[in-house]
């Protein structure tokens, strides 16, 4: 690949008066920059270390044979590159830190350097930011070519990282172990950035191997588990034959004392095996991790007080009207029948004639029916990994390690959860922009 022209968004420094002070690969190091991972974080990474120090030997790794797997099923195909607004309140993790990153990388930087890459980005109604090709292949074209200049060697698993000395703090080359790879089995690099990604759809390559390269290199890793993931209702739960049903629904995960944990608001999808959705992803990766019960309200909005209060005022109006044609419109005609058949009142029953505890079974399935949930999809289908190296451990100005000099974190291996809509993506843009760029220019400081 050639080397990549134009500049790109937050590059101060004099990149080509940067160059000229590095050391050469002559002086014993193969590389100076090993980007472990060739997804939509390392490519960026590289891009901005090519960027920052053009004359350096950059060489992006993966395991897979194709890059952008992960990138190329994104968002139904598309790629939901980013979101117009996002803040560190859309986000799981310590905010105060995810915050400080993504200012480094704003929104609006972020669809400056896509235009700079030729892509132009279209937004939705929700937010949501496609390429206007509606095409994901687009990002992961525009992404390999801004990546002239990067050595790219996919079909190399790195199954090692370590130090040609013992300790981790002395400033000395990686030692890079790869298999199978057309490269000798170890290569050195002055530095490494790890952008391997977390476990979610291990298909594409993220099969987690990154977080045992980095206990390798002396981090901690929290537990890891599936975020953004349908889940699983028990065979032959009513709700599975539904399939196919979209409702606008809030779930909300509740203790055992009945306290709101969590509340999300958005499209709700009935499945064969249970449920998905916008809402059922954005709020999966909490009921996993607080093993609560899950709620579900298909009134949005509406409390049990309000939904019954209504229900009294219509039966008062229009007693004779029946209980199907009084809710008709609010939910979907086969969700409101099923809803009926477990509240056990026929779908047929006039609103003048309703007992008071048979229209409080009413009100309770419509806007407090427990959804039983049995567990998740899993990593085979999550679109993000929760869970991983705690921020407190990577210095957040350069995404420097603080426990291994010279290697970088970025992107989906750090501790940092974003909800459905191009969240996580912009977190990989910012991450993975200032890893790029601090280690290239770190070089010169050898």
């Amino acid at each position: 690949m050639d080397t990549a022209g134009g500049s790109l968004p937050g590059a101060t420094e004099d990149s080509s008066s940067a160059a000229r002070r590095l050391p050469s690969a002559a002086e014993g190091f193969e590389y100076d920059i090993a980007v472990v991972g060739a997804g939509a974080a390392g490519l960026t990474a590289a891009i901005f270390a090519k960027q920052a120090a053009p004359t350096a030997r950059i060489v992006l790794l993966d395991g897979a044979p194709k890059i952008g797997a992960k990138i190329l099923i994104s968002g139904g195909g598309r790629c939901n590159v980013t979101h117009y607004a996002v803040g560190a309140e859309d986000f799981n993790g310590n905010r105060n830190a995810i915050a400080r990153v993504l200012r480094t990388f704003p929104v609006a930087e972020t669809i400056r350097w896509f235009a700079e890459m030729g892509v132009t980005l279209e937004r939705e109604e929700t937010g949501k930011l496609f390429p206007t090709t509606d095409r994901a292949r687009t990002i992961v074209d525009a992404l390999v070519r801004a990546c002239e200049g990067v050595e790219v060697r996919t079909g190399c698993r790195v199954v090692s990282v370590g130090f040609e000395g013992a300790e981790l703090s002395q400033r000395a080359p990686f030692l890079l172990r790869l298999a199978p790879c057309a490269l000798p089995p170890e290569i050195r690099a002055r530095r490494v950035i790890l952008a391997t990604g977390g476990k979610s759809i291990p298909k594409t390559g993220s099969d987690g191997q990154g977080y045992a390269l980095v206990r390798e290199l002396g981090h901690t890793v929290s537990e890891v588990f599936p975020a953004l993931v349908p889940l699983l209702l028990e065979a032959g739960h009513w709700m599975t034959a539904l399939s196919g049903t979209s409702v606008e629904a809030e779930l909300s995960v509740r203790s055992e004392s009945g306290r709101v944990r969590t509340r999300h608001r958005g499209s709700l999808l009935l499945t064969h095996f249970g449920i998905s959705g916008p809402v059922a992803l954005d709020v999966s990766r909490h009921w996993i991790a607080e093993a609560g019960t899950l709620v579900a309200n298909f009134l949005p909005g509406e409390t049990f007080e309000s939904a019954e209060s209504q229900l009294l005022a219509q039966a008062k109006e229009n007693p004779r009207a029946t209980v199907s044609s009084a809710l008709r419109g609010r939910v979907p005609q086969r969700l409101l029948l099923a809803l009926l058949r477990e509240a056990l009142v026929p779908e047929g029953s006039l609103l003048g004639a309703l007992t008071r505890e048979a229209r409080r079974r009413i009100v309770r399935a419509l806007v407090e029916t427990v959804i039983p949930v049995t567990g998740s999809r899993g990593f085979d289908f999550a679109e993000v990994t929760a869970g991983g190296v705690p921020l407190g451990e990577v210095e957040l100005s350069t995404m420097a390690s603080r426990r291994a000099e010279g290697l970088y974190l970025s992107g989906e291996i750090l501790d940092v959860d974003g909800r459905i809509g191009g969240f996580n993506f912009q977190w990989a843009w910012a991450s993975v922009r200032l890893a790029g760029l601090s280690a290239a220019r770190s070089l010169t400081t050898d």
